[in-house]
């Protein structure tokens, strides 16, 4: 290998931390987010707070993560637009978003009583849980309008390949959560409202903050009035249709996610309080390897854009092996230490002991998912939604599909564990192995 192939490798390796370490930061304060309140709830006297916390924040988590196509959507259309140097269709992307995403926090807020009433219904669990859910909800959707912004907002960042005001955005805003969380339920005794109210603040004080952060980052040509009241909804067809590719994905996602903890809940309340301590890894785990993957839609984006198809490759080979060594980390930590943080974040017996039967399969979870994360990237990045949906469609099914076959022949909890690693083994299968086919026949860059 010569010195400049040595070169030209060391390059791209520092190019993708460049992009995926800020972003690694900062995310894995979202799940460290949701350890605080974990552990904050956890600690107290019966099962039902946690799990009531754990169901009200999957409605909530549920709502906003199926309108993620705001964020994504964004990303991938602001990046192509950056790749082909047109600053004016990037502001357009970000004004177009905008307007969505105001336009469906109304309608949440219109809605919040049917849709917790359903949600609740689906649910189940006993009268407890599904009290304090209820409580954490009627707090927590009232941010809906500042969240959806920030999802807009961290889009239009992320595309423009800034990390590290995003990187600062996230770090700030769950910061102040993490405190806040503290401050309300630990110092005040506010318990789950609370945990609740401290979100809510968060997320519009995160609004001020990407605001700000977005208005310094645009072209000085760009803040001239002139050139904002050109701004308009025309052209918006592009952004809809990969939104809706985008939400049925996503929608898919959050049904398999959902019926965890519904499942979860029927089985009892030290069932879902379990299953919310172990998801807390997987999100860690999946908002590290987020980083790599928003790195790839940067990349990704500005190649397409630019009609650079070694550049596509060399983002996705780069991304994969820093995903790959970022997976067997994660397995070996919870390998090591997962029953240890186990009994960090809960002090009940049962949530203990139920949690640690179930940790095997988490240990397991970040070899078969980082390949999936990685592509979500590389396709968002392209504005490839259709094939992003048909993949989450066909592996959804065969979440519910293998549940349903093995539900009687596994114990308890163990056939929804085995279901959900099989679906994120599928996503990972589905989505590699399109893009092989699909690179083979020329129909990158």
């Amino acid at each position: 290998m010569t010195v400049t192939a040595i070169l030209r490798q060391w390059e791209g390796h520092r190019r993708t931390f460049m992009l995926a370490l800020p972003m690694i930061l900062s995310n894995v304060t979202i799940p460290l987010l949701g350890l605080v309140d974990t552990a904050v709830i956890g600690h107290l006297s019966d099962a039902y707070y946690l799990g009531g916390v754990a169901v009200g924040a999957m409605i909530i988590t549920f709502l906003f993560w199926i309108l993620g196509f705001l964020r994504m959507a964004t990303t991938g259309l602001v990046a192509q637009s950056f790749g082909a140097g047109d600053a004016l269709g990037q502001l357009r992307v970000l004004f177009q978003a905008g307007v969505m995403a105001l336009g469906l926090a109304a309608l949440l807020l219109l809605l919040q009583a049917p849709i917790l009433s359903t949600a609740l219904t689906l649910v189940g669990g006993s009268s407890e849980v599904q009290h304090y859910a209820a409580v954490y909800f009627e707090v927590r959707i009232w941010s809906a309008p500042a969240a959806l912004l920030n999802l807009v907002l961290l889009g239009y960042l992320l595309g423009r390949q800034n990390p590290r005001a995003a990187m600062w955005l996230l770090l700030c805003t769950n910061g102040v959560n993490i405190a806040l969380d503290l401050l309300f339920v630990v110092g005040f005794g506010w318990g789950v409202a609370g945990a609740a109210g401290a979100s809510v603040i968060a997320d519009y004080g995160a609004l001020l903050l990407a605001l700000a952060l977005v208005w310094h980052s645009l072209p000085d040509e760009l803040r001239q009035r002139a050139i904002l009241a050109q701004l308009s909804l025309q052209g918006s067809g592009r952004l809809l249709a990969l939104n809706r590719d985008i939400f049925i994905r996503t929608l898919c996602l959050q049904l398999c996610m959902a019926f965890v903890t519904a499942q979860g809940a029927r089985l009892g309340d030290a069932v879902v309080a379990a299953n919310s301590v172990l998801m807390n890894f997987t999100l860690l785990m999946a908002y590290a390897l987020d980083g790599f993957a928003y790195a790839a839609e940067a990349e990704v984006g500005r190649s397409s854009g630019a009609r650079d198809r070694d550049g596509i490759r060399r983002a996705v080979v780069l991304g994969g092996f820093w995903s790959a060594l970022t997976a067997l980390a994660f397995t070996l930590v919870f390998a090591g230490a997962g029953e240890g943080i186990i009994a960090m974040l809960t002090s009940i017996d049962s949530v203990r002991s139920t949690a640690a039967e179930y940790l095997p399969w988490v240990v397991i979870y970040p070899l078969l998912a980082f390949t999936c994360f990685l592509f979500d990237g590389v396709y968002i990045g392209a504005a490839r939604g259709a094939a992003m949906r048909n993949s989450m469609l066909c592996s959804a099914l065969g979440f519910f599909a293998l549940w349903w076959l093995v539900r009687d022949a596994l114990p308890g909890n163990h056939a929804l564990w085995l279901a959900f690693c099989g679906f994120i083994t599928l996503r990972s299968l589905s989505l590699s192995g399109h893009f092989l086919w699909s690179w083979r026949r020329g129909q990158w860059g």
